[in-house]
């Protein structure tokens, strides 16, 4: 998966929230100062280029919506992190946030069993 940059992400958040949307939609979303139309233009053209976005075409204007969940871009991201900074171990991971915010076994009991909770209820 290609990166996106923190503007990026902040217009994919938009998009996420929102749906399919012009360009001109986007810029009313900030607050004041405004971005200027053209930059925020050239950023969703970046992610459609990306792969990002899909769009469609009415006469010379283009209505943009994603391709991708919030859901699957954060797994996406999660799953690179982990790879980066804990050699692909997911358990590393775990244990690293276990220690770090100091949880009680009592808390990590209560993490297994949601997540059990969670796996059953899938099936």
């Amino acid at each position: 998966m290609n990166k996106i940059t923190v503007k990026e992400e902040e217009i994919m958040n938009f998009f996420w929230e929102k749906g399919e949307l012009f360009v001109k939609q986007i810029v009313e979303f900030y607050p004041e100062p405004k971005p200027h139309y053209n930059t925020v233009s050239t950023m969703v053209r970046a992610l459609e280029e990306k792969g990002f976005l899909g769009y469609h075409s009415f006469g010379n204007t283009y209505q943009y919506y994603p391709l991708i969940s919030k859901e699957e871009y954060n797994n996406k991201n999660l799953r690179s992190m982990i790879k980066k900074h804990f050699g692909n171990s997911f358990k590393r991971m775990v244990s690293t946030l276990v220690e770090e915010e100091d949880l009680s076994l009592e808390e990590l009991r209560d993490l297994i069993r949601e997540i059990e909770q969670k796996r059953k209820t899938k099936k």
